[in-house]
């Protein structure tokens, strides 16, 4: 790294951005992400009193305005504090930040990343892996979140997490880009909850039985998910898990 680079590096910033529902409810996760990240070397920083919602949501909903006026707010605070580079584990956050801010925000130039594949990259750069017994990994299920998988394309990296650390997965019946709906998301969890559980408990039917935990990298799924199974496990449990057991 030349000296102007060097230099450089010193103003740049990756932030975590955990999304409205880990921050807010799901706080163990929120925990769990900033351990993960401490423990494998990630650096990174918070704005947790100064950014706003994604605006996911509000943009679904039909409010445009609305959106684009968050996303502009967004885009003035991570500037303001030198944010080149934005990790986040809500698959809706990274793919509003991914693919809708740019038509949001002219100036948007900012790097989004998942988390899944930060700490995939992460455990492979420390050469972090399992090194047990095949027969001695433990037997997992694994969601697919439909703004991870259809939406954004990522299937393999949370996999290769998940094997990388010791698990072994038996596929759902529909799964990668004709995975089957956790039930919850699109507002259907919040104001027809009883169609959510129904929809999740299909979805958990279609799991191998044998499977001893279904792990999702979307907090939303894990949270409806667990609303038919006790299975349902967020990805950073099981990650922070193993790599609590690793040390």
């Amino acid at each position: 790294m030349g000296l102007v680079n060097w230099i450089k590096s010193f103003g740049e910033k990756v932030l975590y951005y955990p999304g409205c529902l880990t921050k807010g409810v799901l706080e163990e996760q929120f925990e769990n992400y900033k351990d993960i990240f401490n423990r494998i070397g990630i650096d990174f920083i918070l704005l947790s009193d100064k950014e706003v919602c994604c605006g996911s949501p509000v943009s679904n909903a039909g409010y445009k305005k609305d959106a684009r006026k968050l996303a502009k707010k967004n885009f003035e605070i991570f500037k303001k504090n030198n944010i080149t580079k934005i990790v986040t584990n809500c698959p809706a956050c990274y793919y509003m930040f991914n693919e809708v801010y740019p038509s949001l925000v002219r100036e948007w130039d900012i790097e989004v990343e998942h988390a899944t594949i930060t700490i995939l990259n992460a455990l492979k750069r420390k050469k972090i892996k399992y090194k047990g017994l095949d027969e001695d990994r433990e037997i997992v299920a694994y969601h697919d979140p439909c703004h991870l998988g259809r939406y954004s394309e990522i299937y393999e990296e949370p996999r290769e997490v998940i094997k990388l650390l010791g698990g072994k997965i038996l596929e759902a019946k529909f799964n990668r880009d004709n995975a089957y709906c956790c039930g919850g998301g699109a507002g259907v969890r919040a104001n027809f909850p009883e169609v959510a559980k129904a929809v999740a408990k299909k979805k958990v039917s279609f799991v191998p039985k044998s499977a001893g935990k279904i792990i999702s990298p979307c907090g939303l799924c894990y949270s409806n998910i667990k609303s038919a199974t006790d299975k349902s496990v967020e990805f950073s449990s099981f990650v922070l898990g193993k790599l609590k057991e690793m040390k």
